[in-house]
């Protein structure tokens, strides 16, 4: 399972998904701003379209991997992978006193590998463990809290924990505190799952660094181009960081990075990450929420001297941006046709948020049908998923696959 990630629209050949599971049913009225949701989703649905959208990837001929399944088979190489990955979950998830947190890494042990990952993605609750909490006195004065371990119920968007960029990896710092343990799947199923140990995987970042960045907004344009976001939920420090490593690795791929191009995008909800605005779909065409369109302030990053970085300021609008980093003339296709009533609507069901299979061939969600027929209109061919339940997590097909591998076009 080789890393090969060198743009957005290469034939994908491998891609990680979630299949989202109980965590979603442990979502409360009460947990839904702490769980980054404005609405419960119907979990038997949800699965149901899921499984389509795993259906259409596999019929466009990738392979579909589940974050779930490797981090199961990445405990079973040893009981010491178990325990630490374990023991690390149970560290970040605030559990105020060593006693309790014992209580769950024996309560966890006790059961099967696919169980353990099960429990840890969907949430502990404290009439689960055989252990009194009303001995511990922090856990008495928060008695009606219900768990002791919080779900997980964004995993299923894996764009954002790690992003695979050529040939490596960067584990992301997530930017709110409900997400940061979705890393730790990640950062050991490429440190210990067979697929991975033979690879000399360079890692861009780390999950414990000190400034945030998110998956959603990195975009592998190609041809030596990436797209950055500077968002709600990623900070320009981070993207020097990154800039820096990609630049200077000793790892440095036959196709270097030569340019981050980075958008500077309001910070807002409706505005999360850089792919919730604009994706590409073909060569020279990307779907765009009208309100990016600029003019914007972009900040091109290119190789300085002795491993520094040299930053160029523009402000132009993003159909010139493009077209001058790209090489080629490109068409923006404004979600919703550029209609304030129909756009607005439609991207808030992420219209803008699409997943390539291969040029000009992606996926859309179904509720989105203006912005879906504007796309075919522009020669787009169109895997079109049910997405009732889904989109009520707020986010697309984009966002709910981390491509692996894609053929190389560039």
């Amino acid at each position: 399972m080789n890393l090969n990630v060198y743009s957005e629209i290469g034939p994908l050949k491998t891609v990680l998904l979630h299949r989202p599971s109980r965590e979603i049913e442990n979502l409360t009225p009460e947990l839904l701003e702490k769980m980054l949701f404005d609405d419960i989703p119907y979990l038997e649905v949800a699965q149901q379209e899921h499984d389509v959208f795993a259906n259409e990837l596999r019929k466009s001929g990738a392979e579909v991997v589940y974050l779930e399944k490797l981090a199961e088979e990445t405990i079973l190489q040893s009981e010491v992978i178990k325990h630490n990955l374990i023991s690390d979950f149970l560290d970040e998830a605030h559990i105020s006193n060593e006693t309790v947190k014992d209580a769950v890494l024996n309560y966890l042990l006790d059961f099967d590998n696919d169980v353990i990952i099960e429990k840890l993605m969907s949430g502990i609750r404290k009439d689960e463990v055989p252990y009194d909490m009303t001995k511990n006195l922090t856990e008495s004065v928060n008695a009606d809290y219900p768990f002791i371990t919080d779900p997980l119920p964004n995993l299923y968007f894996t764009r954002d924990p790690f992003v695979t960029i050529g040939s490596g990896i960067c584990l992301n710092q997530m930017s709110t505190d409900i997400r940061r343990r979705e890393t730790i799947f990640s950062k050991y199923i490429f440190k210990y799952h067979p697929e991975f140990t033979d690879q000399q995987i360079p890692f861009w970042y780390h999950r414990e660094e000190s400034t945030y960045i998110e998956g959603g907004d990195i975009l592998v344009l190609g041809d030596g181009i990436l797209a950055i976001g500077i968002s709600q939920r990623t900070e320009a420090k981070s993207i020097e960081k990154l800039c820096k490593r990609l630049f200077n690795s000793s790892f440095k791929p036959e196709r270097p990075i030569k340019t981050v191009l980075a958008f500077h995008i309001p910070s807002t909800r409706a505005f999360m990450h850089l792919d919730t605005v604009f994706t590409q779909v073909d060569y020279d065409k990307f779907t765009v929420h009208g309100e990016i369109e600029g003019p914007l302030a972009v900040y091109a990053i290119t190789p300085g001297v002795g491993g520094s970085i040299s930053i160029k300021k523009e402000v132009d609008s993003l159909e010139n941006i493009l077209t001058s980093y790209l090489g080629r003339k490109i068409t923006l296709i404004r979600c919703g046709g550029g209609d304030k009533i129909i756009a607005g609507r439609e991207q808030w069901n992420d219209g803008s948020n699409t997943l390539a299979v291969s040029p000009g061939e992606v996926c859309v969600y179904q509720r989105n049908y203006v912005t879906n027929r504007i796309l075919e209109d522009n020669g787009i061919k169109l895997h079109v998923i049910p997405s009732s339940e889904l989109s009520r997590g707020r986010g697309g097909p984009r966002c709910m696959s981390m491509p692996l591998c894609r053929e190389d076009i560039y």
